[in-house]
């Protein structure tokens, strides 16, 4: 019972991050007519049209960026092989996407100060963080494993 509920767990998380990705894809390209049509209903977006496409497109690439790491190392749980040196590299890269899209929303405090934006630049701050700290326990627990695999 555990085991399947583990594999419904599993092939759940493995579809969302697909369906993430691709959505967020479609998000960035139509990106310019959302803010648009947007700002049709708040006059901020309608003034700061092309800062918030620039702002806005580029913590979107940064976004799909994470996701496609977040897949890749989805790929090697799936696998059941997660201690390998891809995923070391996989969180490096999302900590450093975390620490752009920060620094881009940071941007964003030039144009208008809102508690949210505050909170989004905490948040890939401490992703970035947390995903700087986890890459090197991985990197760890691969040389570990690869000390290990020779020892036997």
């Amino acid at each position: 019972m555990v085991t399947i509920m583990k594999d419904k767990l599993t092939l759940f998380t493995k579809y969302l991050l697909d369906f993430m990705f691709y959505m967020g894809i479609v998000v960035i390209v139509t990106l310019p007519l959302s803010i648009k049509f947007y700002g049709h209903y708040n006059t901020y977006f309608a003034e700061n049209y092309y800062s918030l496409c620039v702002i806005f497109f580029l913590s979107g690439i940064f976004a799909v960026l994470i996701l496609r790491e977040l897949r890749k190392m989805f790929r090697s749980v799936l696998n059941d092989d997660c201690f390998i040196r891809e995923n070391v590299i996989s969180l490096d890269h999302m900590s450093i996407y975390s620490f752009f899209i920060a620094v881009i929303t940071a941007c964003r405090l030039f144009l208008y100060l809102t508690p949210a934006v505050l909170v989004v630049i905490l948040v890939f701050i401490i992703a970035g963080l947390f995903s700087k700290v986890l890459a090197r326990v991985f990197d760890k627990a691969v040389t570990y494993k690869l000390e290990n695999d020779l020892t036997i």
